[in-house]
């Protein structure tokens, strides 16, 4: 009797641990929630989108994107948080949520750190430094030497404070010893229509925000913020190229999931991310429009989601930036 006990005792973790083996090997077992923090038909909507399509041909049940606005991204990270840990609720986030957000605001409702797991890299937007047609300069050098000259007199247009063409402008001030003024508009596009019109000096915008006007010649390119040179921009140098200080930053965008999400469900999660970005009906439009096409995993998300905080943290400190 007690060599039957003693057997069943043995037993008993692994027929505890069959169910839930079972589940992580079933996922999906209903409709998965993808929620994009930020207003429908963005730029993270089209991240979102076709990943819905992919995951409900692949497991047979529903992917509903869902759209939970506000606060720079936090109230839908918020929601993925607090969601169950079991592949059911996935977050398409950003370089706000994931790392900004936390030294902009005076506290958040989640901690970044904490509260989710990597799955995978969407894209990552780098960022080019664009002069108005109305002024001289010609190069980062010469970008330097006029706001060395006139402080506080040159101005750069962003999205909002705290947003990333903000964050840029700041690195950017710091590294060189500048002071090139910080206009914040309400979105991208109005900040880059005053650098067309000449009101403002210039902008570091997000490539695929502003690749149509370079081309266009309505702006000036004079620099990347990128190690090396981009292919849809082949003429146009890195900052360390033009001599000026070797600044590489882009606005990234990825896929996370509740902590504790069992890692056979993020496998599977990461591993359609990366055939939706292989393929070239949607990784090669994304590539098209100047964004630097992710994958490769949760580890290599982690190491960007560390690098990023180590680099901006400093930055936002030292430049007061808070959001609005």
């Amino acid at each position: 009797m007690n060599r039957i006990t003693r057997r069943a005792a043995l037993a008993l973790p692994a027929l505890l641990a069959a169910p839930a083996a079972r589940a992580q090997s079933d996922w999906p077992t209903r409709p998965v929630r993808l929620i994009v923090p930020f207003p429908g038909g963005g730029l993270v909507d089209s991240f979102a989108r076709p990943y819905a399509q992919r995951l409900q041909a692949q497991f047979g049940q529903p992917a509903v994107v869902e759209n939970r606005v506000g606060a720079g991204g936090n109230i839908g990270a918020d929601l993925v948080a607090k969601s169950p840990a079991d592949g059911h609720t996935l977050l398409f986030g950003s370089i706000g949520p994931m790392v900004v957000n936390e030294f902009l605001f005076p506290s958040l409702p989640f901690n970044p750190r904490r509260d989710f797991a990597p799955i995978s890299l969407i894209v990552n937007t780098p960022k080019v430094l664009c002069v108005a047609n109305q002024r001289p300069w010609r190069s980062v050098r010469e970008v330097v030497a006029a706001a060395k000259e006139a402080p506080g007199r040159l101005t750069s247009g962003s999205a909002g404070n705290g947003s990333s063409l903000h964050l840029a402008l700041e690195l950017f001030n710091q590294a060189e010893g500048v002071q090139v003024t910080h206009v914040p508009y309400r979105g991208a596009q109005a900040a880059v229509l005053d650098v067309i019109a000449g009101r403002l000096d210039m902008i570091i915008d997000n490539v695929p925000n502003i690749l149509g006007q370079i081309r266009g010649g309505e702006v000036r390119p004079v620099a990347v913020m990128t190690q090396r040179r981009l292919p849809q921009l082949p003429d146009v140098p890195t900052f360390a190229e033009a001599g000026a200080s070797p600044l590489v930053f882009g606005a990234w965008f990825c896929l996370v999931a509740p902590a504790g999400t069992p890692q056979p469900v993020i496998e599977r999660c990461s591993a359609l991310m990366d055939t939706m970005l292989a393929d070239p009906e949607v990784g090669g439009r994304f590539a098209a429009q100047g964004s630097e096409l992710g994958g490769g995993g949760p580890q290599r998300l982690a190491a960007l989601i560390e690098t990023t905080r180590a680099q901006l943290e400093p930055v936002i400190r030292r430049g007061n930036i808070r959001a609005e």
